[in-house]
């Protein structure tokens, strides 16, 4: 195996684990709505995932473990990803939000903070943020 195939390999099984984490969210109020189906597609095609993956990853979301960013702006650009699956129902149930937390923390986010990085995180995809903003926003928001 070559190096690029390795590096290929590796890359491909961190957005099967980044899928997977955003698939139990859209799943933690037992029913994938339209509206986060058509995000599940994009975010599909996003990440090279192909049609049977995307099926094993519907049916098995645990076999694929969370795989946390090495730097913190990709850690957040995937929390920015997981709190719009969250969000895109406009209703959020405790289900959702406690799996958040949980993803949050799986992430790498600290048990001590991450309700407070979470409750900000909502707020900006609530205002409808653009990934970039939330990004800003999100290092910024302790000073």
């Amino acid at each position: 195996m070559s190096f690029s195939d390795l590096f290929d390999s590796e890359f491909k099984q961190r957005n099967k684990g980044h899928f997977s984490a955003i698939v139990r969210v859209a799943l933690a109020d037992g029913t994938i709505h339209p509206e986060e189906q058509d995000f599940l597609d994009k975010l599909a095609a996003r990440l090279e995932i192909s049609e049977a993956e995307y099926e094993e990853i519907l049916s098995e979301p645990l076999k694929y473990p969370i795989n946390p960013p090495y730097l913190h702006v990709q850690r957040l650009e995937r929390l920015y990803d997981l709190t719009r699956m969250v969000h895109v129902d406009h209703h959020l149930e405790d289900k959702q939000e406690i799996m958040l937390r949980k993803l949050g923390i799986a992430l790498g986010f600290t048990p001590s903070n991450v309700n407070h990085i979470i409750a900000k995180a909502l707020s900006l995809v609530d205002k409808k943020v653009d990934g970039d903003t939330f990004v800003y926003e999100m290092q910024h928001m302790h000073k």
